[in-house]
């Protein structure tokens, strides 16, 4: 399509041809005003996976009922010593040097309360693995501009509706649909949009804007956090951030591969035209023409989740990449979510600070990974990510110079996981074929959630040992970074189109992947066929 849509030159068709994969990807301004609105779901879904950060925060505080015998010290209190004994602690008293309210200090959710603070992060990131799970393939049957305005108009009414929730119960039902819609729906879909309209020379550095403006989010989250100290008010200013997607329905235009490989050929056809209206090519697109750009059959075929395990090489391969998405993820939300306990200071500016490094990440990553691959970068980044995050947890914070070591291994940590989770989300897309690509990433997407659901969770073992969580999430990303050595390279391939494609993706591949065995269980067969 790109090429049709941009092409320097009429008559540049075919997608197999040399001189067609020599502009393959260029961009127009048709590619351009669709991947700004594209993107925009990115900077929402920022907002609202870090919103929790700032509206769920729990500020110091000291016990008020019973009056404890020495109460001069604000400090963290579940029991205290009375003029009768040890005593519960029925109420407490917040710091408010950067918190005026937050949920926290709403419900009092401290002490042996605790774990609904972190429950209601799972929850949200359930949502958004419950939302992977069905709106994936979903998008794969009904087309991806239907789930995507979808959850672009839910997102804005959940989003709005968890600032008016004074029960705790109905503030998690609101985020765990926030989850839903406000990620797996619209930006899992977005970013699906973005890699079926571009060829494979702009693909990484598209994606890897996504990626970045996901990271301007959380950015934005911090500086609300300043502005605003009422949780219910900052909540509202959250949810309505998804209003900027209101308008895509009459704007954003359907992958014209999915329609294609739907058989609906008169709307793809208009899709074509239309782009190389804008970019003001006079040339015309004629149904052959469309034939020669996909060089697909038409089907009517549905295929969905479970045509990923069909095959032997795909099978391996969608469970290699779901490790490395949950894997990424546990890091990534790791070290966002918990700035509280990993950083000592104003959380607006460590929030702040734990997001920054992933702009640099985004800028020099594509870079690499043009040059030395998908699957090298990858690997190198989540191994040195998990170290980093291992290493910070065994730095003793009680100094300045410690707590600055701290700062600086989990700014590196974050510059590494930043940049091979924004990576996974190519790779993804360019390792799996047009008729399962949304299912394939609605399954990483959906088992990357599953760890970020996991990572409140997780967290609360640092009742036991402060260093726990930081140590399980490292080696869950050594361990995924090594195998991610086995997958295929995809550096400079034309995307799969069908099932047979994305079985014999990476056969003759130099580096031993995952189904290796099977290729020279092939092989063997073919020789032994040929003799």
């Amino acid at each position: 399509m790109s090429d049709v849509i941009s092409g320097q030159e009429s008559n540049c068709i075919a997608l197999k041809s040399t001189k067609c994969h020599q502009t393959l990807g260029s961009l127009g301004r048709y590619q351009w005003q669709q991947y700004f609105l594209h993107v925009l779901p990115a900077f929402t879904a920022g907002v609202h996976m870090l919103s929790q950060v700032t509206v769920g925060a729990s500020p110091d505080h000291k016990c008020i009922s019973p009056l404890p015998l020495n109460s001069s010290e604000l400090e963290d209190v579940c029991y205290v010593e009375t003029e009768e004994g040890l005593e519960k602690c029925m109420e407490w008293e917040y710091d408010q040097t950067y918190y005026g309210s937050t949920i926290v200090t709403e419900w009092d959710l401290v002490c042996d309360r605790r774990w609904m603070r972190a429950a209601a992060q799972s929850i949200f990131m359930f949502g958004v693995l419950f939302g992977a799970a069905i709106l994936g393939p979903m998008a794969d049957k009904y087309g991806r501009m239907k789930i995507f305005y979808a959850s672009s108009v839910l997102q804005v009414l959940f989003g709005v509706g968890a600032a008016f929730c004074y029960h705790y119960i109905a503030f998690v039902i609101c985020k765990f649909f926030l989850g839903m819609f406000g990620s797996a729906g619209a930006y899992v879909t977005g970013f699906v949009l973005t890699m079926e309209m571009v060829g494979p020379k702009y693909r990484t550095a598209l994606g890897f804007g996504m990626q970045a403006i996901f990271d301007v989010g959380g950015m934005v989250v911090a500086g609300w956090g300043v502005l605003i100290k009422d949780w219910n008010l900052l909540q509202l200013v959250y949810g309505l951030h998804g209003a900027i997607l209101l308008g895509h329905w009459w704007l954003t235009d359907e992958s014209v591969y999915w329609l294609y490989t739907k058989g609906e050929k008169e709307k793809a056809k208009e899709i074509v035209q239309k782009g190389m209206k804008v970019n003001k090519l006079k040339a015309s697109v004629s149904e052959s023409d469309m034939e020669k750009i996909f060089s697909v059959a038409d089907t009517k075929e549905k295929y969905g989740i479970m045509d990923l395990l069909r095959t032997p090489r795909m099978r391996l391969r969608i469970l290699n990449v779901c490790l490395n998405w949950f894997a990424n993820s546990i890091v990534f939300y790791g070290l966002s979510l918990n700035t509280d306990t990993l950083l000592k200071g104003d959380p607006f500016l460590m929030l702040f600070l734990v997001t920054l490094p992933g702009l640099p990440s985004y800028v020099l990553t594509p870079i690499l990974v043009d040059r030395f691959g998908r699957r090298d970068i990858t690997s190198t980044f989540m191994m040195v990510g998990g170290l980093a995050c291992i290493i910070a947890a065994f730095i003793p914070k009680d100094t300045t110079a410690g707590s600055t070591a701290v700062i600086t291994m989990v700014m590196i940590g974050k510059f590494f996981i930043a940049g091979s989770f924004a990576i996974i989300y190519n790779y993804t897309a360019e390792l799996f074929p047009t008729v399962v690509r949304s299912s394939a990433m609605g399954s990483g997407a959906m088992c990357a959630r599953l760890s970020g659901a996991l990572t409140p969770l997780i967290s609360l073992l640092d009742s036991f040992d402060p260093k726990l969580p930081s140590v399980i999430f490292g080696t869950i990303s050594l361990i995924s970074g090594f195998l991610t050595l086995f997958l295929p390279e995809t550096l400079g391939k034309t995307m799969p189109q069908t099932l047979e494609e994305g079985e014999s993706l990476g056969l003759g591949d130099r580096r031993r992947c995952f189904g290796s065995s099977i290729q020279q269980n092939e092989r063997a067969s073919v020789a032994s066929d040929t003799v």
